[in-house]
């Protein structure tokens, strides 16, 4: 599984990259706002940091404005994967762009009749948003499951990019239903390493280290 961080904060996504855990970065127009930095030089300096794909997010709604914009967001950096909302302009907007040759990822993915269509229209991923079907008392999961089902019926290569994570057990579950790529923020990503069994263990271990008398260092 790939790991996709879901920022445009600098530092954080240098430290997990130093780490390893970075695959890819995705962006959208209220992480960018947080950052408080302008889109085109934020984005390049991430583009720069990452050899994954970045994901650039287009605020356009009318599929003529979406794809000028998309072409100059791909100017960017050969690893910007353009964003679009999945709405028709969006999918217009992304069988242009696949058409050249760049990435696309289709974002606001809500159902799975939805993603058939975005795979139709060639993205390269796709991005179910899980935690805001949870907020309206639906399952995300079960949307990645069927998309999952959908795309192994019938071969199609567009990625399954688990989004709007907020646990850990988002990004287990989605291991388990094999989605191709999960982002999460950077502190949804960190958490992954914790278990109060590993930090029970831990204090243990360094109480009966301290009785020994010993050092290594």
């Amino acid at each position: 599984m790939k790991f996709f961080v879901d920022t445009a904060e600098i530092d954080a996504i240098a430290e997990l990259n130093d780490l390893g855990m970075v695959d890819g970065v995705t962006t959208n127009p209220s992480l960018i706002l947080k950052s408080g930095r302008d889109i085109l030089e934020v984005t390049k300096e991430i583009c720069d940091l990452i050899g994954g794909p970045v994901s650039a997010e287009v605020v356009a709604t009318e599929a003529d404005d979406m794809i000028a914009e998309g072409r100059k967001l791909a100017k960017i950096a050969p690893n910007i994967a353009v964003k679009v909302p999945l709405t028709w302009a969006g999918l217009k907007t992304c069988k242009t762009l696949t058409d050249e040759g760049h990435m696309v990822n289709v974002t606001l993915c809500f159902s799975a009749n939805q993603a058939l269509i975005a795979a139709k229209a060639g993205a390269t991923f796709i991005s179910p948003f899980i935690g805001r079907l949870d907020d309206i008392n639906m399952d995300g999961m079960d949307l990645i499951a069927d998309i999952r089902e959908i795309y192994d019926n019938y071969g199609f290569e567009t990625q399954i990019l688990a989004a709007s994570i907020r646990t850990v057990n988002h990004v287990t579950e989605s291991a388990r239903i094999g989605a191709d790529v999960i982002t999460a923020p950077p502190g949804v990503i960190k958490k992954l390493a914790d278990h109060p069994l590993t930090e029970k263990g831990l204090e243990a271990f360094l109480a009966d280290w301290a009785k020994t008398g010993q050092k290594i260092l």
